[in-house]
């Protein structure tokens, strides 16, 4: 115990030199394992583990490209007229139409019918002189009215008349099959019987309507005036498809039949 009394502080002293020199021995290790981590870390860093890339779907990109190369006609006329305005109209009840719906455009063709030339053997005449034939006649599509009625012609082969003339006669002369007769307007023959009478179609007359004035016409001919939209129309040309109008401008406009068939 006097030893320890008398040389304790060498004791102390000689464990703080050991635990120094422990030290001293365990820093390069130590130094040694830090600079390892920080190379480690330091190529985890820069030269990081990078997994190969799947396929790309290019589907998107493909579809916008093929888009691309096919060029896009925009239309700002019709029928939004973004760039080409256009008027409107009220109506007598306070509707807004457009311009392009009124007048002519906006007018409907309901009906056509077609009108005859027709040639009949209503009797005949037996006399001393000859067999005379009497002929009805019935131009329906005749421009005044008393000529659309039906009127009769007394006619002898050979003989002509304003309309036609008779040129022969088939089978009994006093019962005949039938009578031959050449229009004078075309040249055409007419073959005429008793069960069969002769036909042609001479012209059209037709039913149109215009809706947004709650008007609408009957049987108009070639020649006869509209009245609509404030304005008046001549017919100018109506056959089996179609009627054409004619303002005071001179301007025409042709209307399709829409015909729905039988």
């Amino acid at each position: 115990m006097d030893f320890l009394k008398k040389h304790y502080e060498k004791l102390i002293l000689g464990l703080v030199l050991l635990g120094l020199a422990g030290a001293a021995a365990f820093l390069p290790i130590k130094i040694n394992s830090e600079k390892t981590d920080l190379q480690a870390n330091r190529d985890r860093l820069t030269n990081p583990k990078v997994q190969a890339l799947t396929n790309l779907d290019m589907t998107a990109a493909e579809a916008a490209v093929k888009l691309m190369a096919t060029p896009q006609l925009i239309n700002f006329s019709e029928p939004n007229k973004l760039f080409n305005p256009m008027p409107w109209q009220k109506t007598p009840d306070g509707r807004l139409i457009p311009g392009n719906k009124v007048g002519p455009t906006a007018l409907t063709v309901t009906n056509i019918v077609p009108l005859y030339l027709k040639l009949t053997l209503d009797q005949l005449t037996v006399l001393d002189t000859g067999v005379k034939y009497v002929i009805g006649v019935e131009n329906q599509a005749a421009a005044k009215v008393p000529d659309r009625h039906k009127k009769q012609k007394y006619s002898t082969v050979n003989t002509k008349n304003d309309v036609f003339t008779l040129i022969s006669v088939k089978g009994n002369p006093n019962d005949p099959t039938q009578l031959v007769a050449v229009l004078n307007d075309t040249g055409e023959q007419a073959i005429i019987s008793k069960d069969k009478p002769f036909q042609r179609v001479d012209g059209y007359m037709a039913d149109l309507k215009y809706e947004l004035e709650r008007k609408s016409w009957v049987n108009k001919r070639v020649g006869e005036k509209l009245t609509f939209n404030g304005e008046e129309y001549n017919i100018v040309a109506i056959n089996q498809n179609e009627v054409v109008l004619s303002a005071k401008n001179q301007k025409k406009w042709t209307i399709k039949y829409n015909n729905p068939g039988p």
